[in-house]
């Protein structure tokens, strides 16, 4: 059998395991000097900001202490699944189902892949679980389901959830307990117990209160503009002679004025579109066409009528 896995260029699932199990192993102490050496480093720059009183930048720069504490935590928990795992190899290479036993190591190892970019061989890792435990049974654990089986602790250390600001006060002080800083740390523990909900809050009544005139005035403004104008009805205008033509020609005022003038009985009777256009009057041009007509209409009877009066007057004298 090892005969045809070689010609072919191939291996079976406890040595590709095998592999990349020793390898993460090593480039996990690898790493780990690396980023221990990293981490005192920012500790020491920490002191340096406690004792010049750059409290603020302390504030922020403590955050990524505790995230480089947590990835070695982490690394430290993936060291020894993977030791416990490359153990037990043949007992996996064996059985079709996951050992209960393993099952939380290799959970762990499978959720801690997708999350330690410096750990590519635990994308191997995970590819050969895919292969021998299916699709559902990596998903469980990638998705943190309830039967997952994945360990807590490593769950917390690689959470990208921000720290409390009791952890974070809590390194503060063994930064500064260690280096021997002497630090008033009343100032830093009032600001992380500072609730920013109660600030988000009163910034926005305050807020309100400096909108509530303005919104106040353009209400005020909005029904001023909306009040529709006072129109004068025509029972209140009957004592007053009714111009036809639009109120801004004068040409339409004055051709009303003579035909009123020339006959007096068109100031008791008017029609109803006269009456309409008194009314409601408008400046379009097919109202005033209207009313150019009308008074027109109406000089037209009159001079019919004066005609009419005459040629009885002839008549009659003759």
């Amino acid at each position: 059998m090892s005969s045809l896995n070689s010609l072919f260029n191939r291996s079976t699932f406890g040595t590709k395991c095998k592999t990349c199990l020793n390898l993460v192993i090593s480039r996990i102490k690898l790493l780990r000097n690396r980023r221990e050496l990293q981490l005192i480093n920012m500790r020491k720059e920490m002191v340096q900001y406690l004792q010049t009183g750059q409290e603020s930048i302390a504030r922020i720069r403590v955050e990524h202490i505790i995230r480089e504490q947590n990835i070695l935590a982490a690394y430290e928990i993936v060291e020894l699944f993977c030791e416990f795992v490359l153990a037990r190899v043949p007992i996996v290479e064996v059985q079709k189902e996951c050992p209960l036993e393993l099952r939380e190591a290799i959970s762990s190892i499978i959720f801690a892949s997708g999350r330690c970019s410096d750990l590519p061989e635990l994308m191997h890792l995970r590819n050969l679980f895919t292969t021998k435990y299916g699709k559902e049974f990596v998903a469980g654990a990638m998705e943190l389901r309830p039967d997952s089986g994945v360990n807590r602790t490593i769950i917390e250390k690689l959470s990208v959830k921000a720290p409390s600001g009791e952890s974070k006060l809590k390194v503060l002080k063994a930064i500064a307990q260690e280096y021997n800083v002497e630090w008033d740390s009343s100032n830093t523990e009032a600001e992380f117990n500072k609730k920013y909900e109660d600030l988000l809050d009163g910034s926005a009544s305050s807020v309100h209160q400096v909108q509530a005139p303005v919104i106040e005035s353009s209400l005020v403004a909005s029904a001023s503009r909306d009040k529709p104008p006072v129109l004068i009805s025509p029972v209140e205008d009957a004592g007053k002679p009714h111009v036809h033509g639009s109120p801004s020609s004068p040409a339409g005022s004055a051709r009303a004025y003579a035909a009123t003038k020339s006959n007096p009985s068109a100031q008791e009777h008017h029609s109803p579109a006269e009456e309409i256009s008194c009314s409601s009057p408008s400046s379009s041009d097919a109202l005033e066409k209207a009313r150019v007509a009308i008074a027109s209409a109406t000089r037209a009877s009159a001079a019919a009528r004066a005609a009419a009066e005459l040629a009885k007057v002839k008549i009659t004298s003759q």
